[in-house]
């Protein structure tokens, strides 16, 4: 069996999981010798709360004969939650989580989205991050790992079931082409995660290069 299965589960991949059930679903049901989240019918539906990568060859083999739907939060609200040996702080966190944000794993596989057996469901969730001090080995957080995330809700879900879906999130002051750089600064994210979502897109079928501006790449809406 490829998978673990609920030996390592964590509380916010339960909670998803109970929050995403219907009657008659299955869970931790073994498909072509990976272990699947949930069973709905002829539907996999696998929850990632972690990177894409790790599910990347899991994914590619049981698309070809399987319907599969992805699932992943990304937390629009966040609290801190700080455990220490005789107390804990809790504090909400300034950040907003979007949906473009799935940019950032999507670029393991957006060719996944021309494939019409997968679809990528994206949940807007509510969240709790707790924190525990564990010094030195966490320089990045001044000596705070992140000991669990736990769902305190779900606010907003938006499903993609074709690369063209992905068009939805393009703003309409984009322009008939676009470079990433344009793209950045019409919806007010960073190079870095434009440049991912341009080249998810591509990879998606959703938009195709026309050109060059300077030494840009230029996009625009592929045509249907």
């Amino acid at each position: 069996m490829k998978d673990i299965g609920l030996l390592n589960e964590k509380p916010l991949h339960a909670s998803l999981k109970a929050w995403y059930a219907q009657p008659g679903d299955r869970f931790e049901v073994a498909v072509d010798g990976f272990v699947i989240d949930i069973v709905r019918g002829d539907l996999l539906l696998e929850i990632q709360t972690g990177n894409f990568a790790s599910i990347k060859s899991k994914l590619r083999e049981l698309v070809c004969d399987h319907q599969i739907r992805l699932v992943y939060p990304i937390a629009r609200e966040k609290w801190i939650v700080k455990q220490e040996e005789d107390a804990e702080t809790r504090r909400k966190s300034p950040r907003r989580g979007r949906v473009e944000e799935m940019f950032r794993e999507l670029v393991s596989f957006p060719h996944l989205l021309a494939n019409r057996s997968f679809s990528l469901e994206v949940l807007l969730t509510r969240e709790e991050e707790v924190r525990r001090y564990v010094g030195t080995r966490q320089w990045r957080r001044r000596g705070w790992g992140i000991e669990e995330r736990r769902l305190l809700g779900v606010v907003e879900r938006r499903l993609f079931g074709k690369g063209t879906d992905l068009l939805t999130l393009l703003p309409e002051k984009t322009g008939e082409q676009f470079t990433a750089k344009d793209l950045a600064e019409a919806m007010g994210i960073s190079r870095p995660l434009a440049q991912k979502m341009v080249y998810c897109l591509h990879k998606a079928s959703a938009i195709e290069l026309t050109g060059k501006r300077g030494r840009a790449n230029l996009y625009a809406v592929a045509a249907l």
